[in-house]
């Protein structure tokens, strides 16, 4: 992948990371065992929150709850295209995530890999829009939820992306 195919920007008072290159492009049957074989190179790597320096880790479990969550089934033509392509920016989506609040736990299915709560953070960004030559006439900003699971372990850990919204 091209270097400047993710970078982060500052556009309306908001980090914004600006994606470049559509890797999953049907809108209407996204690839999502292939999001999933592609989150497999994030695993075991850790990144840091630029709002309060946190380090946020990739757990084993981050690429299948991403690209296999009730959401994702859920997530079908623009949103599921956004969400799919944003798999390429994860280090720089957790660094300009904002907006932190904390939840405890209230799900039994949670009560270990989640048993000190979960981090809510708002994420943004950009994904291009290209004519029928591939030529990037636009581009669509999109705003969503990065959900943080708190391990047992005391680390932080990426479990998934939801709620995503095109922005107007």
């Amino acid at each position: 992948m091209p270097e400047d195919s993710v970078k982060i920007i500052l556009a309306y008072g908001k980090k914004i990371v600006e994606i470049n290159t559509i890797i999953f492009s049907s809108k209407r049957k996204i690839d999502w065992d292939g999001v999933e074989e592609y989150l497999k190179q994030f695993v075991g790597k850790s990144y840091v929150i630029d709002e309060n320096d946190e380090v946020v880790y990739i757990g084993r479990d981050f690429p299948d709850e991403y690209a296999h969550s009730n959401y994702s089934y859920k997530s079908h033509g623009t949103i599921g295209k956004a969400k799919a392509n944003a798999s390429q920016a994860i280090p720089e989506l957790i660094q300009t995530a904002s907006n932190i609040a904390f939840t405890e736990n209230n799900a039994d299915k949670h009560s270990k890999n989640a048993k000190f709560g979960w981090y809510r953070c708002t994420i943004r960004f950009s994904l291009p829009v290209t004519d029928s030559e591939k030529n990037i006439i636009g581009r669509n900003l999109f705003q969503g939820r990065m959900i943080i699971r708190c391990d047992e372990d005391g680390k932080k850990y990426l479990y998934d992306i939801i709620d995503i919204k095109k922005e107007t």
